[in-house]
């Protein structure tokens, strides 16, 4: 997929094999997300999720910028509306709570700067990817917005209490080195590198038991936010001892060759 389409649109879909890479793409506007980009990500990510022969998703984003974040426009229609109106927010968390329960492995490769909600985007992300001139913006505290609750709990979750709070509270801009060092970035690499590392990762999460993977994913996702189906994990662990993913596995491991699940 090119990294400049010709036009702005909706988010763009490309499956090469076993990877699937969505792209927001409204670089002139620093691929900030308009409604029906919400409800294209969220068709996308029904549209994955059916597909067996997916097994990784690399989120991205055209141009200089992951994104913007959401249409502020849209908040101030309703921050001044008569009528108490749906969240601004409650569209985006239902895609991005969406994004993170996905059950294949998913990679942000962030190829610029991420601000606003796209900063919960892409922490949603399993793994996140980053140029080292990135750059990152939480203005919620500037705003006079008070952060939908998931979007909290997901970056006390995966950055921590200290991180959070200086984060959301002082909304402050920091810089990729920052970045990696408070475990938003899983790695940090030059730009000319940023393929290079995003294919490697999705090459490895691709080769994986995509079946274990996801009960895995889910196993973590539900620890992180304290709210472990225990029984249900239990059985699965259980389920996968029998499974015709372990067998696999152990005859590719005896014969010292790839495993093909």
């Amino acid at each position: 997929m090119s990294d400049a389409a010709e036009t702005a649109s909706v988010p763009l879909l490309e499956i090469d094999g076993a990877r699937a890479t969505i792209r927001l793409n409204r670089p002139e506007q620093l691929n900030r997300l308009q409604t029906e980009d919400l409800g294209e990500l969220a068709r996308l990510f029904d549209r994955i999720e059916a597909d067996p022969t997916i097994r990784v998703l690399v989120l991205t984003g055209t141009g200089r910028a992951f994104s913007a974040g959401y249409d502020l426009n849209s908040v101030a229609e309703r921050a001044v509306s008569a009528t108490e109106q749906q969240s601004a927010g409650s569209a985006f968390e239902v895609v991005v709570n969406r994004l993170e329960d996905l059950g294949v492995p998913t990679i942000c490769r962030l190829n610029g700067g991420v601000y606003g909600g796209s900063t919960d985007l892409a922490l949603a992300c399993d793994f996140r990817i980053g140029v080292d001139t990135a750059e990152m913006f939480m203005p919620a505290a500037r705003l006079g917005l008070h952060y939908y609750t998931s979007g909290i709990k997901r970056y006390v979750s995966r950055l921590g209490v200290d991180n959070a709070r200086m984060l959301f509270l002082t909304a402050q801009k920091i810089s990729a080195p920052e970045m990696l060092r408070i475990g938003y970035l899983t790695a940090m690499v030059a730009p000319e590198l940023l393929d290079e590392e995003v294919d490697k990762l999705a090459h490895i999460l691709a080769g994986n038991a995509p079946v274990a993977m996801r009960g895995m994913k889910r196993a973590i996702n539900e620890f992180a936010r304290g709210a472990l189906d225990e029984a249900a994990a239990d059985r699965r662990h259980r389920e996968s001892m029998r499974g015709d993913e372990i067998k696999e596995g152990i005859n590719a491991f005896a014969e010292k060759r790839p495993p093909r699940f």
